[in-house]
């Protein structure tokens, strides 16, 4: 007989997820506190490769888990915490119920502490695992640092935000990190690398707060996020500091002044801490190796003739000077432009910043200190000017960055047209649209003169490759030559001396050598220009054949790859053509100006 019949999605994709409402169920959980958990934990939601068969038949879509998440959810003891804060809940709600305020109060100010050390520890096993998933977390920490006590934002969380993440730019500013920066409506793009690991994260723009509806924002949702990244930023500031041989919490390396005795100590430390402009102490004076190791000197123990080492080197070459872009260099900054970003950048690079004393805490010199290279300003014009310094406006400290070089500061003179701010972040391609500026046209220039010098040198190599050959040549036809005028004359003695033949035919000897060598003589062959159309025909018809190779079931696939190709370059011929336009307006401007 049979064996059992086998159920019906008992196995397979049927038995591998589960929807929300069975992992409800068996955590035994409400929707906000599993949300709240999966947040916490890094769960989300699967997208099956057949959801008729996950659904176990269901056509409706639902959210699905992994079955095995789900089972390791529930041996996590923050869910007991969770337990914990809705007795503690309703606890509160039947003391206010009762007038009993005292007793309420006390069960508020005893709430649940849930610690997150071990989740941090769960997900992210090592500091490099960390500093790979830190691009949400500092721009998810820099936006809430920007908040005001709101609904569903604590105030104590906006705070630890702020502090949070002006630690991590010290350190930042202490390793000189920093690589890339870029100005957007969005914000401005911060690029900093550590241990090998680019990060990247985005300061929001100075404005008010504008506030937002449930429906436009979930504030909620945002919070518990923010609430895992505060921990996890945390740990990082901690091992960052100790790998720079710094602090943590990070401590001031000047000494309060006198004036400072009536102030509150801690609040001052924590305001010179956000200026940006102070250096924090060391543990120690040795050099940690680890982090202050030149770059160059690495690359060179282990120099090899490969291309990739040799990119290694010149780009660990160019960093090094990166590093020290504004040495030497003084920078004061007007009231009206952002302080934080510029001071951030200025200081990354080995600048020294200043601004006016009543802006905020933690300026070094005065305005009329005539030692001040740059000042920078961000208004039309200025009534009194220094002629010891330039006045820049500040797109010029960003482009000078991302080009890795001090720029002209001409084009960025006060009340002058700024150039274009192109992005660091976006890679050349063939079929997308690259501005002039950005495409460098001395350095196509340096390209094409190479190319014709190349090329040069190879009709030389074949020019003296043919000589060669013809020298070679040469050199045979003589030795027949000789040959065949030693057997003629020997021919002649004997002739002369058997039967006595006459002198002329020396001569008519001599006339065929002469014809026999200009026939063997090889002349330099000439370069045929191919016709550009029958290059195109060519090509066009061996595409044709390719593309009749390709198979039946990968045709939809490259056809619209073609389309989307098509459709790129489009874009960018559409582009090109509005790029054009604008210059022949400006150029008409200028000449009736």
């Amino acid at each position: 007989m049979a064996g059992p019949r086998k159920k019906k999605y008992t196995s397979g994709e049927g038995n591998q997820y589960w929807t929300r409402a069975t992992a409800l169920r068996k955590l035994q959980l409400s929707l906000k506190d599993f949300r709240r958990l999966c947040i916490l934990k890094g769960i989300y939601p699967r997208e099956p490769k057949n959801r008729k068969k996950a659904q176990k038949g269901a056509t409706g879509i639902k959210t699905l888990y992994n079955k095995k998440d789900i089972q390791f959810l529930m041996h996590e003891p923050i869910i007991w915490k969770f337990r914990e804060m809705k007795v503690q809940g309703r606890k509160i709600g039947r003391a206010k119920a009762m007038n009993e305020n005292g007793l309420a109060r006390r069960l508020m100010n005893k709430h649940v502490i849930i610690n997150l050390d071990h989740i941090v520890k769960e997900r992210y096993p090592t500091y490099l695992d960390a500093l790979r998933d830190l691009d949400d977390c500092l721009t998810l920490c820099t936006l809430f640092s920007t908040f005001p006590s709101i609904k569903h934002i604590p105030r104590d969380q906006s705070s630890l935000c702020r502090r949070l993440v002006l630690e991590f730019m010290q350190a930042i500013i202490t390793s000189r990190a920093l690589r890339k920066v870029f100005i957007s409506i969005k914000g401005y793009y911060f690029q900093a690398e550590i241990k090998g690991v680019t990060i990247t994260w985005i300061m929001p723009h100075q404005f008010s707060f504008e506030p937002q509806t449930r429906e436009e924002v979930d504030f909620r949702i945002m919070s518990t996020f923010v609430q895992f990244y505060i921990v996890l930023l945390g740990f990082v500031n901690f091992r960052f500091y100790n790998s720079l041989n710094l602090y943590y919490p990070p401590r001031i390396s000047i000494a309060s002044d006198e004036s400072d005795d009536l102030i509150d100590k801690a609040g001052l430390e924590s305001e010179r801490i956000a200026a940006l402009n102070i250096p924090l102490s060391c543990t120690s004076t040795d050099v940690n190796t680890e982090e202050e190791q030149d770059p160059v000197e690495s690359f060179n123990m282990a120099m090899d003739e490969n291309d990739k080492m040799e990119k290694a080197y010149l780009e660990a070459e160019k960093i090094r000077k990166l590093k020290k872009l504004f040495e030497g260099l003084k920078f004061f900054l007007n009231r009206e432009v952002p302080r934080e970003p510029l001071v951030f950048i200025l200081r990354s690079f080995g600048a020294l910043v200043s601004w006016d004393k009543t802006l905020f805490v933690g300026s070094t010199f005065d305005e009329t200190d005539e030692t001040i290279t740059h000042q920078i300003v961000d208004r039309p014009s200025l009534s009194k000017q220094y002629v010891s310094r330039y006045y820049v406006q500040p797109q010029w400290i960003f482009d000078s960055v991302n080009a890795r070089e001090l720029l002209p500061v001409e084009k960025y003179f006060i009340g002058a047209v700024l150039p274009p701010h192109l992005s660091p972040f976006v890679e050349e391609r063939d079929q997308y649209y690259s501005p002039p500026e950005a495409v460098g046209l001395d350095t196509t220039g340096e390209v094409i003169n190479g190319k014709s010098q190349e090329d040069g040198k190879d009709n030389e190599s074949v020019g003296s490759l043919s000589d060669n050959n013809s020298e070679e040549e040469d050199e045979k036809n003589d030795d027949e030559r000789d040959q065949m005028s030693n057997s003629s004359s020997e021919d002649e003695k004997e002739t002369s001396n058997n039967k006595g033949s006459p002198i002329n035919s020396n001569k008519d000897i001599k006339k065929k050598a002469k014809a026999m060598k200009k026939k063997m003589a090889v002349a330099p062959g000439k370069l045929e220009k191919p016709d550009p159309n029958q290059v195109f025909e060519a090509e066009k018809q061996e595409r044709k054949l390719r593309e009749r190779m390709v198979e039946k079931k990968h045709r939809a696939l490259y056809k619209s790859m073609m389309r989307g190709r098509a459709e790129r370059i489009r874009d960018k011929n559409v582009l090109k053509k509005k790029r054009l336009l604008i210059e022949k307006t400006k150029s008409g401007i200028k000449a009736t100006s």
